[in-house]
């Protein structure tokens, strides 16, 4: 006996992106980054203040981002212009750079913060040995492009580790100095990260002359 065509149906399973936009995330503007910290300044978050400037510079998957330590980025009480972490993905180091903005960001919290060169930057609220969560950081992010106007379907944890990136190629064109930045073992995966296609290559053209 054939079943109704609606109890067929039920008994599917749900896709797993229903309902949600999938893809690769936006980078923010420029405009956008100035506003979302002004949006932290606000509301005095030193802590997120601190967590989104570094991400910016850092250009870190969040599972690297989380677990950068004190003693990674400061150096006899001054935190420093250059770090490196190595990456839990590849295995392999990554170098950045800390920028006047992160720096000052970043000092203010770790005076607040306190603690020692072997603990975490951003610790755990519920664990204290314990770093921020990945799942805590994607739900921050959310939080801050939602508070700036920005859809949440639309920007994610990625958007923040390929804003600078994005910058940078545009800027300059310098692919592989972009596959430095982001630690890609291949030059085939900054490509594909970076969404580039026939328009950017040609607007990159246009603007060289010879």
């Amino acid at each position: 006996m054939d079943m109704p065509e609606n109890t067929l149906a039920s008994h599917k399973r749900q896709v797993w992106n229903a309902g949600r936009t999938v893809g690769a995330k936006r980078a923010l503007k420029p405009k956008q980054i100035w506003e979302i910290r002004f949006y932290l300044n606000q509301r005095c978050r030193l802590r997120d203040r601190a967590l989104f400037d570094l991400a910016i510079d850092s250009k870190l998957r969040g599972c690297d981002l989380v677990q950068i330590k004190i003693g990674d980025i400061v150096s006899g009480g001054q935190i420093r212009t250059r770090a490196i972490v190595m990456q839990q993905k590849t295995g392999r180091p990554v170098q950045f750079e800390l920028l006047p903005d992160t720096r000052t960001s970043l000092l203010a919290w770790l005076e607040r913060r306190g603690g020692t060169v072997d603990d975490y930057v951003f610790p755990s609220r519920v664990d204290r040995n314990g770093h921020l969560s990945t799942r805590q950081y994607a739900r921050l992010v959310d939080e801050w492009v939602t508070g700036v106007g920005l859809m949440r379907n639309e920007y994610g944890t990625h958007s923040l580790r390929r804003t600078k990136a994005s910058i940078i190629y545009r800027a300059t064109g310098n692919l592989r100095a972009v596959q430095i930045l982001l630690g890609h073992s291949k030059i085939e995966n900054t490509v594909r990260y970076l969404g580039i296609d026939v328009e950017d290559a040609l607007a990159l053209a246009e603007n060289t002359e010879i």
